[in-house]
């Protein structure tokens, strides 16, 4: 007949298996936890680059040609301007400057983003000629602009002309005939005069206006991707449906529709 200390021996190895199925169940609760708490981090950081730090916007006009075409996907510097803070003053931005290409909420609609070249700063004094553009009475050179019609169009070639309505924005025309002073329109403190590289096909300051300091949400750093579809015309899908299939045609035939010597270009 066996005593009762005949059993204790089982009674351990019972009891360890417990204590290492507790400790089991800690690890894995443990690498649960870490796993979500990396995620989390991860989160938390493309966040805050995507606010504070840089943004991705496709180009969906022929505005800027040929600098950047419809289906150029930029990667944008938010932080090279600042934001118009105290802190501005003890960090290394700088000044909005003439020739920078920028991306700016519309001025007539925030909404929307623009993209197109500072031509005027503050002070500065604009004029076009034909086409010819002058800055405080110098011709600009300008070797990305671009142009595909005669200068047969009066407001658009030779600016500002106070003879001839914009026909766009009402607000603008009153405001424009304050600003112009012997034949040249005044850029008011504040404020920045843009165009289109493309300027026969440019929607840009000629026809709404100034664009505010506050506007400007940074400077175009790099196409990370260039892409166009299937007929040769860059891909500008506009409802959900239009996406979802131009996204599934992207994923199937992504080596044919890339535009690999535009890919991963710096944008200047």
């Amino acid at each position: 007949m066996s005593s009762p200390d005949d059993h204790f021996p089982d009674d351990h190895r019972s009891d360890d298996r417990s204590s290492d199925n507790r400790r089991t169940a800690v690890a894995v609760g443990t690498g649960v936890t870490g796993s979500l708490q990396s995620l989390l981090g991860t989160v938390v950081v493309a966040v805050f680059v995507i606010t504070f730090v840089v943004q991705a916007f496709q180009i969906p006009s022929p505005s800027m040609e040929n600098t950047l075409l419809v289906g150029d996907y930029l990667l944008v510097n938010k932080l090279c301007y600042g934001g118009g803070s105290f802190g501005d003053y003890f960090m290394p931005y700088r000044r909005v400057q003439r020739g920078d290409i920028v991306v700016f909420h519309y001025p007539v609609n925030p909404a929307q983003h623009f993209v197109k070249r500072v031509i005027g700063v503050p002070g500065d004094r604009v004029r076009l000629v034909n086409k010819q553009v002058f800055v405080n009475g110098t011709p600009l050179k300008e070797p990305y602009a671009h142009f595909t019609r005669p200068a047969n169009d009066l407001f658009r070639d030779s600016f500002p002309r106070l003879d001839v309505a914009p026909g766009e924005t009402p607000e603008w025309w009153i405001q424009l005939r304050k600003l112009v002073e012997d034949g040249q329109l005044i850029v008011p403190e504040g404020h920045y005069f843009v165009m289109g590289d493309n300027r026969d096909d440019s929607y840009d300051s000629r026809y709404w206006g100034f664009v505010p300091q506050v506007n400007i949400i940074g400077r175009p750093l790099l196409i990370y991707w260039s892409v166009q579809d299937s007929e040769g015309d860059a891909a500008a899908p506009s409802s959900v449906s239009s996406k979802l299939y131009h996204f599934a045609y992207a994923v199937t035939h992504i080596f044919q529709i890339t535009r690999w010597h535009r890919t991963l270009r710096l944008v200047n």
